[in-house]
């Protein structure tokens, strides 16, 4: 028997060292980007879901850059998903809060210049936070969550979520992995855009 790849579901069962979760791909069509949710449990209520909405950083999460707060931020969602039982992590394809990898590293050489995280990304030319999390409701709507308790610093994505339609009863704030590299990193996030990130945090 020959089968062809539409017949076979785009989700599986994935072990990882936090946890055994279910994964799926989510296709976007406008961006010929595939995003992955990470689930555990069920997404049944009352409660709201835990979620993880996490853009891919290949120097952090891959590499382990101490650049930034990625995979720590990355690996502490996991855990918290598993200590609670049950939740969801969106991986979005959103390399350099969306600008890709190829500008990212230029904007890390400008910050090596100087400029802060910001500023970089406006001296290429590119936006300060150049991502969309429209996907993200879709893939949550998808698994049928409606309602969430969000793992996030970033005041972006609670408004996002919820100009799409998903009710973020909750936001959790995700402080981790704080170092020399990227103490500055974090302050410009919490003083220029608007993350809630104070001086008593780094």
């Amino acid at each position: 028997m020959t089968i062809t790849p539409r017949d076979v579901p785009s989700e599986a069962f994935l072990p990882t060292r936090h946890g055994d979760f279910r994964i799926q791909v989510f296709h976007e069509s406008t961006t010929g980007l595939d995003h992955v949710a990470l689930t555990l449990g069920s997404m049944e209520g009352p409660d709201p879901v835990l979620l993880r909405i996490h853009s891919e950083c290949l120097t952090g999460d891959v590499l382990a850059s101490t650049r930034c707060d990625c995979g720590p931020q990355l690996h502490a969602a996991l855990d918290a998903i598993v200590t609670k039982g049950w939740g969801v992590l969106l991986y979005l394809r959103q390399e350099g809060r969306g600008i890709g990898l190829h500008a990212k590293i230029q904007a890390y050489h400008l910050q090596d210049e100087g400029a802060d995280t910001m500023d970089a990304n406006l001296m290429l030319g590119l936006p300060a936070d150049g991502r969309d999390y429209a996907i993200a409701a879709q893939m949550l709507a998808s698994l049928g969550v409606t309602k969430v308790d969000l793992l996030t610093n970033n005041p972006e994505k609670v408004a996002q979520l919820e100009q799409h339609g998903i009710d973020v009863a909750l936001r959790t704030p995700l402080i981790v992995g704080v170092n020399e590299h990227n103490r500055d990193y974090l302050a410009t996030k919490g003083e220029r855009m608007g993350h809630h990130i104070n001086d008593d945090d780094l």
